[in-house]
């Protein structure tokens, strides 16, 4: 199936200073989906069923509810960032059900009822000969160059014994597990990762400065269904 690390990315900056619950924060964005005016979707060629997004209010707060079936199709947020200004990234999650015949270790099993990228931006004039031939290729192909390199905070659908996997398709890309099988299906779960840190652990080097965001919820391999629900996306960092 396609390789769903091929994702394009855009820019658009803001920053405000604002108190959380860890001390004061300065927050560069929070995506409470009260719409989809900051996300772009990404279609992959090779999938012509595309998975479904759209926001929801449940009770007073709303977010973002995704669902598939046998399907893949991807949002990326429109604001590209500074991982070294801003190395803080949490979120809130739920799911209603994982995939049986799901498994990070397989690409038969690279489907996920919601994950979360952070895709770092290709710089040709950092970049080896071969590589820069070789995205040259997918920017044909995609129209923009691929990420250089992405972390995939996932909802895996089994336990596996690392909890840093390298994708079945890229090298480049790393999955990151942080919650595993259906126990707490129906539960919000909050997550906070620090981009950094996490990028160190799975790659033995610095990541590149700029990122962005993306969610998915994908079946095109398991070719099973899902629904899930994310919000409160919120880059940021610990003020001084």
């Amino acid at each position: 199936m396609e390789n769903k690390t091929l994702l394009i990315m855009a820019v658009f900056l803001f920053a405000v200073s604002v108190p959380g619950y860890a001390g004061e924060q300065t927050v560069l964005f929070k995506e409470v989906f009260t719409s989809l005016d900051n996300w772009t979707p990404f279609f992959f060629p090779k999938i012509k069923k595309h998975s479904l997004y759209a926001v929801e209010k449940q009770g007073d707060e709303w977010c973002l509810k995704a669902q598939s079936s046998a399907s893949a199709s991807a949002l990326i947020h429109t604001q590209m960032f500074n991982v070294y200004e801003y190395p803080l990234l949490q979120w809130r999650w739920k799911v209603e059900n994982v995939y049986k015949k799901g498994d990070a270790g397989k690409k038969s099993g690279d489907d996920y009822p919601l994950r979360v990228y952070v895709m770092f931006r290709y710089r040709p004039a950092k970049a080896p000969f071969f590589d820069r031939l070789k995205y040259a290729s997918a920017k044909l192909l995609y129209g923009s160059y691929p990420p250089q390199s992405t972390l995939n905070y996932i909802w895996a659908n089994r336990q596996h014994v690392r909890d840093i996997i390298t994708n079945s398709y890229s090298d480049r890309s790393k999955m990151i597990v942080l919650q595993t099988g259906d126990r707490k299906a129906g539960v919000w779960q909050a997550e906070s990762v620090h981009i950094i840190e996490d990028y160190r652990r799975a790659f033995r080097c610095d990541p590149p400065p700029e990122a962005c965001i993306a969610v998915m919820n994908d079946a095109d391999n398991t070719l099973e269904q899902s629904v899930s629900y994310i919000d409160d996306i919120t880059v940021y960092r610990k003020s001084e």
